[in-house]
């Protein structure tokens, strides 16, 4: 099931953003141009979230079926690279919302500033660069209106990062941090599972992550019964 998943995920994300870039009338006036992007962006949340079960071990017992899912995944969503992801995420879990933490601020906790170190500690030129490429073939061999690929590649990822940020690290792990947060200096949401499905994957329910980091997004439900 949990290749079933990150495939469905893959070929949705894929599907949405060429049917999106190609075939799309794009306009600013129009709704359904904005409900693509807020559609698209949640899949781009969702290739992150099918990584990140990858990192646990969770879409395959083959490890190595495994890690080249997760790695196309992030790919994907903006050409990093699993191999120097995993072990930052590994680090995430041993020392969660510590100095440690590569994720956490201890310095920082405005949205914003916290965000954009955030984003700064996972980006590289390399990344900057394949993007770039990837941005022209696009637009020059690709011939994808330059407005679609503003709207349906480049801001959706933007979306899909600020999501995964709220809801996975802002969220659940910023000041203060209570007795009732230990050992893991998480908090959770509440039992919505529409809710919670809707904002970021189950995600929110992140306490439960923490204790429980091998069940995959589409189970993670369960445990809050």
């Amino acid at each position: 099931m949990g290749l079933f998943f990150a495939f469905l995920i893959i070929v949705l994300w894929a599907g949405h953003l060429v049917w999106s870039l190609f075939f799309f009338a794009f306009s600013w006036t129009d709704p359904l141009t904005y409900l693509h992007i807020a559609v698209q962006g949640y899949l781009y949340t969702g290739l992150f979230i099918t990584a990140h079960d990858s990192m646990h071990g969770g879409i395959a017992r083959n490890r190595k079926l495994n890690d080249a899912a997760g790695q196309l995944a992030l790919w994907l969503f903006a050409a990093f690279s699993y191999k120097k992801m995993f072990p930052k995420h590994m680090a995430h879990h041993r020392y969660s919302g510590t100095a440690d933490d590569p994720d956490f601020s201890v310095k920082h906790q405005s949205f914003f500033l916290w965000f954009f170190q955030f984003f700064f500690r996972y980006i590289s030129a390399r990344q900057i660069l394949v993007m770039a490429l990837l941005f022209n073939i696009g637009l020059y061999l690709l011939q994808a209106p330059l407005e679609n690929l503003i709207a349906f590649w480049i801001i959706p990822a933007f979306l899909g990062t600020f999501q995964l940020f709220y809801f996975g690290t802002y969220r659940p792990h910023r000041y203060p941090h209570t007795p009732g947060m230990a050992p893991h200096n998480t908090r959770t949401q509440k039992k919505n599972h529409i809710w919670a499905m809707v904002s970021c994957y189950f995600f929110g329910y992140h306490t439960e992550h923490h204790e429980h980091p091998r069940i995959p997004w589409w189970q993670l439900y369960k445990t809050k019964q």
